[in-house]
């Protein structure tokens, strides 16, 4: 399967691979904020960690990441 991208409105486009998986998948299962999101994706605030949320499709975000890499 090819890796996802996300084009944000700032123009910043994210590739969703593994690292950001694994990240994504730590978000959905705790309460990291979107701020700390932002800084572990490296992107530049929580705007942009909250429009990736709504772009990225919801089962890659609860897709354990073992699963995710056979997928791929």
């Amino acid at each position: 399967m090819e890796n996802l991208k996300i084009k944000l409105s700032t123009g910043k486009e994210v590739e969703i691979n593994d690292d950001v998986v694994a990240v994504l998948n730590k978000y959905v299962r705790t309460q990291i904020t979107l701020e700390q999101l932002a800084r572990d994706l490296g992107l530049s605030g929580w705007e942009e960690a909250y429009e990736l949320i709504k772009e990225v499709p919801s089962w890659v975000m609860w897709t354990p990441l073992p699963m995710y890499k056979r997928l791929s």
